[in-house]
């Protein structure tokens, strides 16, 4: 649930290890991805490693932003059925 003034995002990610590799070694330093309603969005790639695992990356993310579009939370959501 978000609070007033803020905004969430839906979008699906699928990294691997490897290529996630290329964030940890400071090749690439933000994610860009677009959200299910077709807007496209960039943030620090950090905000994805705690859902880090030997397989890479992958699921469904709800990225929540304030009125100002600043970062205010990442959660990884249940797939659609």
């Amino acid at each position: 649930m978000t609070n007033v003034g803020q905004r969430q995002f839906i979008f699906s990610v699928s990294i691997s290890q490897q290529e996630f590799l290329k964030y940890y070694q400071g090749a690439a330093d933000c994610a860009l991805v677009t959200s299910e309603c077709g807007h496209r969005l960039r943030f620090p790639a950090l905000r994805l490693r705690p859902f880090l695992s030997h397989h890479g990356i992958t699921g469904r993310f709800a990225l929540t932003v304030d009125n100002n579009n600043r970062f205010v939370s990442l959660q990884r959501i249940q797939s659609r059925r």
